[in-house]
């Protein structure tokens, strides 16, 4: 019957929900993300409504990203020593208090931009450990290995679903009530994921030998070990790349709904739910696959398609096109990053696990201070729409780069694969290989 099929096909796409520790966390971040996505909606607004000026929403963009950019790889460190799950608790608890603070400041009329910058500041610090402590957790919240692509599909699909929702009902509270409202729900919603990690029952990680030596030098470890392997070294390089050039269209869409598509804060909710429609669809095909094979060619096409959408934004002078092309960049990206994602989360060591992920982090949240810089000053000398455009063309330059490379990289993955037990079925003939591809240990 189809509705059987359809029944079955749909439990493999959420086969990652059977882990207790994940359906948790999907619960109460799904909640928390929604007014995430509305804070960034209203800060974005309330930077550019108090000065007017493209490059001021820049620099307050890039205040937040820096400290990410700054103390992701020794984020990694702790967290490979840590437990993550603790690490989680504080960032959230942190983040709280940071969200609550913007809705005093905006409730009492006594906030500005060197105040927001300042906050901003202080969540991109709490990012720095948020983020690779959450990609890493993954692991621990879902048992099987197999489930582990599906795990960071779903919550691909879970970030972006809240950019769909949070963004549109951010547009509607700020016209009604003003920016404070958006951030005071946000600071709410971080009680949902807190509450998430501590009911979960999370068993100890196992001690690692030679452990806790010094930082400076399991931090070049990291480093050493990102850099020799050329899988990891090429797909961290496309993601910083995509970090770079995605600021732009994300930093001045303000400017692109108030000056280029004559809106206001609607107008701005819509456009960042288009990209969520896209990116939403994009999360759920991942979800829907059944092997990591070909996620190269993936990282390649979402690349590609995100520079060639970019280009198509830039030049749109209609609401109703630029609402149709989104949902393509925001498929793109989303499928590019949660790709790239799944590559690294698939192919490193556990014991190098945070420390790679920190770079991630640092290559998706921390190239954007000069994805932000370059939003700044290329929209005041360009224009926002020119400044897009460049952007578009950059990524498909490395895209282009990637194309050339991705024959050579997938010699050295699949015996690596091979080896995890993740490609069983083409293990006969590269096993023997398998020791060969494998990134020096260190």
């Amino acid at each position: 019957m189809p509705s059987a099929e359809a029944s079955s096909n749909f439990a493999f796409m959420a086969r990652a929900l059977r882990h207790r520790n994940y359906r948790l966390f999907f619960i109460g971040q799904g909640t928390s993300l929604i007014g995430t996505w509305m804070t960034r909606v209203a800060t974005g607004w309330l930077v550019y409504r108090l000065t007017g000026s493209a490059f001021l929403l820049g620099m307050v963009s890039f205040a937040g990203q820096l400290p990410t950019l700054l103390v992701s790889p020794f984020a990694g460190v702790i967290i490979d020593r840590s437990s993550r799950h603790r690490v989680l608790i504080l960032t959230q608890v942190l983040a709280m208090i940071q969200s609550a603070l913007l809705a005093i400041l905006a409730l009492t009329h006594t906030i500005g931009v060197a105040s927001v910058a300042a906050l901003q500041a202080f969540q991109g610090f709490i990012n720095a450990f948020d983020t690779p402590a959450r990609q890493s957790f993954v692991v621990e919240m879902v048992d099987a290995r197999e489930d582990l692509p599906n795990a960071i599909a779903l919550n691909s699909s879970l970030v972006n679903a809240a950019r769909l929702v949070g963004p549109s009902i951010a547009g509607v509270v700020i016209a009604a009530v003003g920016e404070g409202a958006c951030f005071a729900i946000d600071a709410a919603s971080y009680l949902a994921v807190i509450a998430s990690l501590q009911l979960m029952r999370v068993r100890p990680r196992p001690p690692q030998e030679g452990r806790r030596g010094r930082m400076s030098e399991e931090l070049k470890e990291g480093f050493r070990y990102a850099a020799e392997f050329a899988p990891v070294r090429a797909v961290l390089l496309m993601v910083a790349l995509l970090s770079i050039t995605s600021m732009p269209q994300t930093a001045l869409m303000p400017v692109f709904a108030s000056n280029v598509l004559r809106g206001g804060p609607h107008t701005l909710g819509f456009l960042m739910a288009a990209s969520g429609v896209g990116a939403v669809g994009g999360a759920l095909w991942l979800a829907a696959r059944r092997t990591v094979l070909g996620l190269g060619r993936v990282i390649l096409v979402g690349a590609v398609s995100f520079g060639v959408g970019q280009l198509l934004f830039a030049f749109s002078r209609w609401l109703w096109a630029s609402l149709l092309v989104l949902p393509i960049t925001g498929a793109a990206l989303m499928v590019q990053l949660a790709s790239s994602n799944t590559v690294l989360q698939t192919l490193v060591p556990e014991d190098k696990r945070g420390r790679v992920m920190s770079l991630y982090t640092m290559a998706f949240l921390g190239m954007s201070p000069i994805g932000s810089l370059v939003a700044g000053w290329l929209g005041s000398a360009l224009g926002a729409p020119l400044a897009v455009a460049a952007c578009g063309g950059t990524t498909l330059v490395g895209a282009a780069w990637f194309f050339l490379e991705l024959p050579r990289l997938r010699r050295m993955v699949q015996p690596v694969y091979v080896k995890l037990g993740i490609l069983p079925e083409i293990a006969e003939g590269l096993g023997a290989s398998a020791e060969l591809s494998q990134p020096p240990e260190k």
